[in-house]
């Protein structure tokens, strides 16, 4: 990457729950610089960590100890209100189930974080409309998401996180209920929100594929950080990674 400015940082990050008398250790002190308008993915097995990283930088959940800094603004140190600001101004979602309200269209899904924020029924509607034409749903605006299929789902998700212009998307096993050519599209998607709006797009994935749009691959492994790579010195070939 051309510029190397650090948006996140996590400094000693430790996540302890206490379950009955046994503490489980979610996070162990995870050191991470991340950079402005860079792909990271973040790959590990099952209950490795990732899902816990993510609450920490999307403001969702607060380490036992260590710190989390975005943009200089050091997130242990403020109250539930400028919490729910940063989340909802900085920081876009993606979920694996999509999480999507049943009963609204697409339009009404997406226009609620902008509604949320303030902005007027007339000024939401037009965002919405951007962005999911954007992720080429500009002639599903009115379908709710039973009537939709998966893929275009998870576009809907992402239009949603996209509406607020956030700063990073944080995208949880955004490919993992998605057929081959589908999750290919999502991936292509997110790989545009980097490449077209300088979004810092971070995503926990155990898909292959996504390493390839990635700039650089953090490893997981018992709450720890194992490894950290650039794309470019991985040889990544269809059904393997060395």
């Amino acid at each position: 990457m051309a510029q190397q400015d650090v948006l996140i940082e996590c400094r000693d990050l430790t996540k302890t729950y206490h379950m009955g008398d046994t503490d489980v250790h979610a996070l162990e002190e995870m050191n991470l610089d991340v950079f402005r308008g860079e792909y990271l993915s973040v790959m590990g097995p099952s209950g490795s960590g990732k899902s816990t990283l993510f609450n920490m930088i999307g403001a969702l959940d607060r380490p036992t100890s260590g710190t989390v800094t975005i943009s200089g603004v050091d997130l242990t140190k403020q109250g539930t209100d400028e919490l729910a600001y940063i989340r909802n101004r900085h920081i876009g979602y993606i979920f694996q189930a999509f999480n999507l309200i049943p009963s609204l269209t697409a339009l009404r899904n997406v226009m609620l974080p902008p509604l949320f924020s303030g902005m007027s029924t007339h000024a939401s509607a037009v965002r919405a409309q951007e962005v999911l034409t954007e992720v080429g749903l500009g002639d599903r605006l009115h379908h709710r998401p039973d009537e939709l299929s998966g893929g275009q789902q998870q576009r809907v998700a992402i239009a949603r996180g996209l509406s607020m212009e956030p700063t990073i998307m944080l995208a949880d096993e955004p490919t993992a209920n998605l057929d081959l050519h589908t999750g290919e599209d999502i991936i292509n998607i997110l790989r545009a929100l980097r490449d077209n709006h300088g979004v810092t797009v971070i995503t926990a994935t155990h898909d292959h594929k996504m390493l390839d749009k990635s700039d650089r691959i953090l490893w997981i492994k018992d709450g720890r950080k194992d490894r950290l790579e650039n794309r470019a010195d991985l040889d990544i070939r269809v059904g393997r990674v060395e």
